[in-house]
């Protein structure tokens, strides 16, 4: 085997630190599997109505919003680690807190807090996976972690519905604890990591959102994220338990069926979809993703049939598996290794988080005003603008040997050297002999 052989399939090997993550985003989303169950009972137990129930659950999610912006910043300043550590040991308080609150307002001030700490620590976990693993692994390494979070959503519930049986507070209890245990392991692990303390320098120069901004894969990765959010975080939880009913003519206990047959489509394309990201491209990978994503949303709102709902059903969730790992490698490519932009990835998650926060808002409106069909369609058209978006990108694929060990000219780096003079554009070029792939 030739030196260069090796030296390549050394490269193609996952950093330690990267299933120490990916470990910790199962055990962090069965966590929150378990909690969700519970949660608007417990909510309605302190004797308020089903609209205070309501607002507890959009607390969580309006807080990760507003508080993506001030995460980006505690990144950029502090580093990966410690925010990715400090957002878990909020979490595990706040749920901790949830289960001994004896009042309503407590409780929506301990569930908010939760949501504060959830956006630390995921804006700092991609920050982390960006900046550990090799860019050869990129895609992979976003699949594997996305696979990890789905499974644990997936196995989340289940527990949680158990959980429920015993006590309403029993599933805070169990998922503060576990985060203690994972927040204790997670440092254990990565204390004395070179690559997690090369993450943390501090004379990693930053990224600006407006620089960031300038890229139009960066641009394409907004949009796209944005059109995820809405499609698959909000429209799909909110508006497809609806229509199982009212237009399928189902037993409510089928949209369990629905939801399940989505997550396998999307677990069983992730990780394949990773590893296509890292040889073919982030952008044909995208592109397709979230074509099959538009295309399976529309056809979800114009099937009467039901073989044709659950193929509807399989296009989205195999459209969402491709999408991701390539629109957050393509993310990692604009950023780059050796720089730091806490608020390139806040930019990034928000706007996913904008987008499951209107979705639900926009297209209930539609279905109640207009017909499913129509909030199904414009739902689409979504995922449609933000293909068009990918279609006028370009691929951010570093080159395959010798220039990619520097792949990173971050914006600082860049703008010192006279052959970058875009900082920003410099940073994730695709290959001169590569083009689009």
């Amino acid at each position: 085997m030739s030196i260069a052989s090796t030296k390549s399939s050394a490269r193609a090997k996952f950093p330690r630190e990267i299933w120490v993550l990916v470990g910790a985003s199962f055990l962090i989303a069965v966590g929150y599997g378990l909690v969700a169950p519970a949660l608007p009972s417990y909510a309605t137990s302190f004797d308020v109505g089903v609209t205070a129930a309501s607002v507890v659950i959009s607390a969580f999610a309006a807080m990760r919003l507003l508080f993506a912006p001030v995460s980006g910043r505690l990144v950029t300043r502090f580093g990966e680690r410690p925010v990715y550590l400090w957002g878990l040991a909020i979490v595990a308080g706040g749920s901790l807190a949830c289960a001994v609150v004896n009042e309503y307002w407590q409780l929506l001030l301990f569930r908010s807090l939760s949501g504060i700490g959830s956006t630390m620590f995921t804006v700092s976990a991609v920050g982390l996976l960006i900046r550990i693993a090799p860019p050869e692994l990129r895609g992979r390494a976003s699949g594997l972690w996305g696979t990890g979070f789905l499974l644990g959503s997936v196995a989340g519930p289940v527990l949680g519905g158990g959980l429920v049986e015993v006590s309403l507070r029993a599933p805070f209890v169990v998922y503060g604890v576990a985060l203690i245990v994972v927040t204790v392991l997670v440092w254990a692990q990565l204390r004395n990591s070179g690559l997690a303390s090369r993450a943390d320098a501090e004379e990693a120069p930053e990224m600006t959102f407006m620089q960031a901004l300038r890229h139009p894969a960066y641009r394409a990765a907004l949009s796209s994220n944005f059109a995820n959010g809405w499609l698959v975080f909000g429209v799909r939880t909110s508006l497809i338990p609806l229509f199982v009913v009212a237009v399928l003519h189902q037993p409510t206990g089928f949209t369990g069926i629905a939801l399940a047959v989505f997550a396998a489509a999307n677990a069983l394309v992730l990780t394949m979809a990773g590893r296509l990201a890292d040889t073919r491209g982030r952008k044909p990978l995208a592109v397709a993703g979230m074509g099959l994503l538009a295309v399976g949303t529309i056809a979800i709102g114009l099937t009467g049939e039901l073989w044709l709902f659950i193929l509807a059903l399989v296009l989205t969730g195999v459209g969402a598996g491709a999408l991701n790992p390539a629109q957050t490698a393509a993310v990692a490519d604009v950023l780059g290794a050796k720089a730091r932009g806490g608020a390139v990835l806040a930019g990034f998650q928000m706007a996913a988080d904008v987008g499951a926060v209107l979705g639900p808002l926009v297209a209930g409106v539609l279905a109640e005003q207009l017909s499913y069909p129509i909030a199904f369609v414009v739902t689409g058209v979504i995922g449609l603008i933000a293909l068009v978006m990918w279609l006028l990108a370009s691929e951010t694929l570093p080159a395959k040997e010798g220039d990619r060990e520097d792949e990173q000219h971050t914006a600082q780096d860049a703008a010192a050297c006279d052959c970058c003079p875009d900082p920003v554009i410099r940073t994730a070029q695709p290959p001169a002999s590569g083009g689009d792939r």
